[in-house]
């Protein structure tokens, strides 16, 4: 059975996804201890240069820095960890990731899939998406907060919950109130007039 390793000190209870590094070199300094970069095109010409920006960024810090998708080029740089979708575990070679020591977060849409993630023992797993998002187009309906509560307890702590999907300030509160381990945010962020006010905001209703 493959393990991945358990993440020291716990995942930050913000949980930035961005799409460009530029955003990691601007939400560390404000405190964000986790955060992941998900560039969706494979073919972008400074792909790998990002991948490399992001991950000194997190050593400079001491941030947990994920690399969504392209595991490849994280193992290659030694990437804390990677985050994978379902599809994405078919063409992964796990074995070698988890012998690298790379943490791996893994995204879960259905019951189904969250018994896979919790199969595979992930350093941690995305439960989405929670409302509806313009962000990535998605083939199944929001799960919604009752079925992310029924979700969390299923996992019973024996590994950090991540929620991910149309998460904001107006509703993060009912989101986290389920017990969930981090909240994963995108246009909350990406879209932000003020970004550290933004964080800061967060942070205040994100405590327990």
């Amino acid at each position: 059975m493959i393990s991945f390793p358990t993440i020291e000190g716990g995942m930050g209870p913000l949980y930035p996804v961005v799409d460009h590094v530029d955003w990691i070199a601007k939400l560390l300094p404000l405190g964000v201890k986790t955060v992941q970069l998900r560039i969706k095109d494979p073919q972008q010409a400074d792909l790998e240069a990002q991948i490399i920006e992001a991950i000194r960024l997190g050593r400079e810090y001491g941030a947990q820095v994920y690399i969504n998708d392209y595991w490849q080029l994280a193992l290659k740089h030694q990437a804390y960890g990677i985050h994978l979708g379902q599809e994405d575990l078919d063409s992964a070679d796990l074995e070698t990731l988890r012998a690298s020591g790379m943490r791996l977060g893994v995204s879960t849409r259905t019951a189904d899939e969250l018994d896979r993630g919790l199969s595979i023992i992930p350093s941690y797993l995305a439960i989405g998406h929670i409302f509806p998002t313009p962000t990535k187009e998605m083939p199944t309906p929001p799960q919604g907060v009752a079925q992310l509560a029924e979700h969390v307890k299923t996992v019973a702590n024996r590994y950090p919950t991540v929620a991910i999907g149309g998460i904001d300030l107006s509703n993060v509160e009912h989101v986290w109130a389920t017990g969930v381990s981090s909240i994963a945010v995108v246009r909350a962020i990406t879209h932000a007039d003020d970004l550290a006010s933004v964080v800061a905001a967060f942070d205040q209703k994100l405590t327990r």
